[in-house]
Parts: C-alpha cells; sequence; structure tokens
C-alpha cells in the first residue's frame, strides 16, 4: 500500500471540526496538514485524538495557525520555520513514515504595505534555505500547504486577481521558481501538467459558482520523493459542502 498525506486550509478548525471529520473517515489519509486553524493549542478540538490521531499543533490565538493531523506515531522536528524570525505560527514539521513532512502557511502578503510584502518574501527565503539544507543533508521530504501564489497565469482565474496582487507578483512567482529549481517537484502538476486546477474559491462574488478560482496550495516534493508519487488530486467537491471552508484538500499518494 501507498502513503497518502493531504493539505487543507481549513480557515477555522473549530468551527469546521464535524467537517475535518467527516472528511477523514471517507478518504483516510496516513496524514492530514491544516493551515490556517485560528486557534492556540489548548483550544485545538480533542475530538481528533479521542478518535485515535496523532496531533502536532503550531497555534496562535484567533489567526494563523497550523497542525498535523496522522494516523501513526511521528517526531516533531520543528514547530516554527528555521531563519524565519517572525511571531506568527506558520509552520509545523514532523517525521514519519521515512519522510519528513513541513506544513506552511506562507504569508498572503497584501496587508502591511512593503513591509508586509517582504515578510512573504522572507518567509520564501528561510524555506528555500530550509528545503537546501534537507537536499545537502540527504534527506526525503514534502513541503505542503498554502503557498499563497499562483505559479503561473493559469493558476488564477481571469478576473479573479487584481495584477498587482501579492500572489501573482513577478517577485512572489520567481520565489516559487527558486524553490522548485532546487530539484523539487510540484506533485499536482508532475500529474496534471497543463490547465486550469484549483484550490481556493472566494466566498465573494459568487466565485464557487461561477468557477473563478485559484491554485495557490501546493505540494513539493525531494527528488526521491518525486519517484514514489503515485498520484496527486484537489478535492474540489469540498468547496461545495455545507459551510465549507474556500479551499480544498490537495492529496498526493506515494508508493511505499
Amino acid at each position: 500500500m501507498g502513503f497518502t498525506f493531504a493539505s487543507w486550509n481549513i480557515n477555522s478548525v473549530r468551527q469546521r471540526e464535524g467537517l475535518v471529520l467527516d472528511w477523514l473517515g471517507r478518504h483516510t489519509p496516513d496524514l492530514l496538514c491544516l493551515q490556517e486553524i485560528k486557534c492556540e493549542e489548548h483550544q485545538f478540538p480533542a475530538s481528533f485524538a479521542e478518535r485515535g490521531w496523532h496531533v502536532a499543533i503550531a497555534g496562535q490565538k484567533a489567526y494563523n495557525g497550523v497542525a498535523i493531523l496522522a494516523r501513526a506515531p511521528f517526531e516533531i522536528t520543528h514547530r516554527r520555520l528555521p531563519g524565519f524570525d517572525h511571531e506568527s505560527a506558520r509552520y509545523i514539521e514532523v517525521e514519519t513514515a521515512g519522510l519528513r513532512l513541513g506544513n506552511l502557511y506562507l504569508p498572503n502578503g497584501n496587508s502591511g504595505g512593503e513591509a508586509g510584502y517582504a515578510t512573504k518574501l522572507d518567509f520564501f527565503a528561510a524555506l528555500h534555505a530550509h528545503a537546501r539544507a534537507a537536499l545537502d543533508e540527504g534527506r526525503d521530504f514534502a513541503l505542503a500547504g498554502d503557498y499563497n501564489v499562483c505559479p503561473e497565469a493559469v493558476d488564477c482565474a481571469p478576473g479573479a486577481l487584481s495584477p498587482d496582487d501579492a500572489l501573482l507578483r513577478p517577485e512572489s512567482r520567481a520565489a516559487w521558481r527558486r524553490l522548485c529549481w532546487l530539484g523539487l517537484t510540484d506533485a499536482l502538476r508532475a500529474v496534471q501538467p497543463a490547465g486550469k486546477a484549483y484550490t481556493f474559491w472566494d466566498y465573494q462574488a459568487g466565485a464557487w459558482d461561477r468557477d473563478c478560482g485559484l491554485r495557490i496550495d501546493h505540494a513539493l516534493l525531494s527528488p526521491r520523493l518525486a519517484d514514489r508519487l503515485q498520484g496527486a488530486r484537489i478535492d474540489a467537491p469540498a468547496r461545495a459542502l455545507p459551510q465549507p471552508s474556500d479551499h480544498v484538500p490537495l492529496i498526493v499518494t506515494l508508493d511505499a
């Protein structure tokens, strides 16, 4: 059997606890990365652990926050992204099943003016350095989560964002490319090289009904892990569930 992990910006885990539990029951991944949990560790729903999930949390009151749910025990290797000196909770990493998996929520970059945008690029730079160090150490790893960047024009529906949006700025896309040029593989594009494949639809202006979406949730795989890639898909129907997140899960399956 293979190993399956998923990434999902849940936009408040307490608000969507039942949604996540139901999804886990139907899809049974080995590991789920959650972003924007929007709670501190002690506020994270106990129902996941009660159902046998092993839980790792890097939380923050009301904003940001990431968590990992896994069927098997793991070792937490980082609760913050090395080299990113910022108070926001945006990264957690575990080691399990012979690989390291980093769960990230990259800054949006549209608030706080140029200083806010600089924070986005600082995170990208720290992530690049962290990935390069892992490659130098010969590790097998994946970096999954909400990257808040549309790598190519096809990843943004026409009119979904203004041309100067931080998710589209040339510097954002260049930072993404620098990550890939380390030798990392965009799991979804390895399986679906072309065409629209959105992971986010805004709540406003009927974006879901009009299919006016973005591809901003990604999973990057180190070389040996990419050799094990069996499949990658977006669970778009999750956006049509009652009280959904504005993001949907990205699911990646590897050979054992």
